[in-house]
């Protein structure tokens, strides 16, 4: 069996679905489970509209819920017919007034509790996945709708919970594996499960790739495809850098560093499940099926260039604590991460000496509480509006003149760096720079460490009738570029 997620964009709206719904058909042999994101956009609004009722406008609240509301009504009709549509409509009915009096409570207390917010935004996709199953339904499909929340269980962490993978396991293969068994195909909501005691909970943002996983290992599944509007992972940002191309094949690791550095594509979390099981990922393109995207495995071949891919992440805190009264003193980094531990924070790079030590902080993270704890240790210097430059690639650290390679780039583009890290992880170098310069900064390294060594290549593949010509073997470079299975 294979799972099938689909983003908010592949199931946008009425054309999308039924294009997702065509794709699946497409797939039916190898017994897809379907898990779909909320209609693109929706859970910004329920953001929104959750956020308007706590400071007591429950009018643009309302205002935004009816939008919300047009949207699913107005696919409904367009995908659904007859009885089944009335069956549909009802249902949403009762989503959206049940909606409109949980708006009207937050108003009345004026606050918005975290079980609450969770409560809200989970209807995104179950309102998306309710109408997905009945479109494929429509279609001819022997779609059936199975509630995330039935068979997601996780911990009480209401919007960054975690799976229990023994109870989720025993329910998904309980629940989902007779329907496979009997030709079914199964559509379920991402992002969302619940606790034991059937309390909403979220996996937190971009969740439902994870969801995807999770299913995915669960259930011994041949592969998982993440669907969304993009042709896979690409070498870096193309709205950064026009010139990224595709990345055909990319290992585990690689990945997860590039989704955690910035990488928009994948939930920094979707792979682990994956790893664990040894399941191939697949990121394809929803508008263009004839892509083959980006396979994401435990290994994979050599890439073309030095490196597989850039990745940026923005607005990152850099705090630096300085403490010569230190000194050489045991327990200093311990106090020190200590802090960071007690307040949830995690670091996305550390520098340190023997009298100091720099941290760049995750932009997620408010750092308020933070600086005055650290202070007890030393001298606290914040610096904002920073970002991260994240350069992946297998065996890197083994590889003489990198570190420089990447300094000289940089110089010469007249971009200040102020932390490089290069140190256990042989697939990463990270450069910490002004975020203005981020799009300089990539468009140099870019250009000069995959546009650069590719066309060299493109100059050499001329080289073949100029030996023939001589009587030498032809060399085989086309052979060699489809044999390492690296970068389009």
């Amino acid at each position: 069996m294979i799972v099938m997620k689909f983003g908010g964009t592949s199931v946008e709206d009425a054309k999308a679905i039924q294009r997702v719904a065509q794709i699946v058909r497409g797939r039916l042999k190898s017994r897809p489970v379907v898990v779909v994101s909320a209609m693109g956009g929706v859970t910004d609004s329920l953001v929104r509209m959750s956020d308007s009722a706590a400071r007591g406008d429950l009018e643009s609240a309302l205002a935004e819920l009816q939008i919300v509301k047009q949207r699913h009504y107005k696919a409904a009709h367009e995908l659904v017919r007859g009885k089944e549509l009335l069956n549909l409509i009802s249902e949403f009915g009762q989503f959206f007034d049940w909606f409109e009096t949980l708006l009207k409570g937050v108003r009345a207390l004026g606050e918005l509790s975290p079980r609450t917010s969770v409560s809200l935004l989970s209807y995104g996709e179950v309102l998306s996945s309710v109408l997905v199953a009945a479109a494929f339904q429509a279609d001819g499909l022997a779609a059936v709708h199975v509630d995330s929340r039935k068979v997601v269980v996780t911990d009480a962490t209401h919007k960054s919970a975690a799976p229990e993978v023994g109870p989720t396991n025993e329910k998904l293969q309980a629940h989902v594996g007779p329907l496979l068994a009997n030709a079914k195909v199964p559509v379920m909501g991402g992002f969302i499960g619940a606790t034991r005691d059937g309390v909403t909970t979220t996996l937190g943002r971009g969740g439902s790739d994870f969801s995807a996983a999770i299913v995915g290992a669960a259930l011994s599944a041949e592969r998982v495809e993440i669907w969304t509007d993009v042709e896979g992972m690409l070498t870096t940002d193309p709205r950064l850098c026009p010139d990224a191309h595709r990345i055909r094949a990319i290992s585990f690791d690689e990945a997860a560093e590039l989704a955690y550095f910035g990488a928009k594509v994948l939930h920094p979390a979707t792979l682990l499940p994956a790893v664990q099981h040894d399941i191939p990922v697949y990121v394809l393109n929803s508008r263009n099926v004839k892509s083959t995207g980006t396979c994401i495995r435990s290994e994979a071949p050599p890439s073309r260039t030095m490196f597989r891919a850039i990745a940026a992440k923005k607005g990152v805190n850099v705090i630096n604590v300085k403490a010569p009264r230190m000194l050489l003193a045991y327990g200093f980094l311990k106090s020190l991460f200590a802090v960071l531990e007690n307040h949830r924070c995690p670091v996305d790079l550390v520098s340190t000496s023997e009298v100091s030590v720099s941290l760049v902080v995750d932009p997620s993270r408010d750092i308020a509480g933070i600086v005055p704890e650290l202070k007890q240790l030393g001298e606290v210097e914040v610096e904002t509006n920073k970002a991260i430059v994240c350069l992946v690639g297998r065996d890197i650290k083994g590889r003489v003149g990198i570190a420089a390679t990447v300094f000289n780039v940089l110089a010469n583009t007249g971009v200040n760096v102020h932390m490089i890290s290069q140190g256990a992880s042989e697939i990463n170098i990270s450069v910490v720079v002004d975020e203005p310069d981020v799009p300089r900064a990539v468009k140099a390294l870019h250009g000069e460490l995959f546009t650069k060594p590719l066309s060299h290549r493109a100059r050499k593949s001329k080289l073949p009738a100029v030996a023939a010509r001589s009587g030498q073997r032809e060399p085989s470079y086309k052979l060699a570029a489809l044999s390492v299975g690296g970068d389009d």
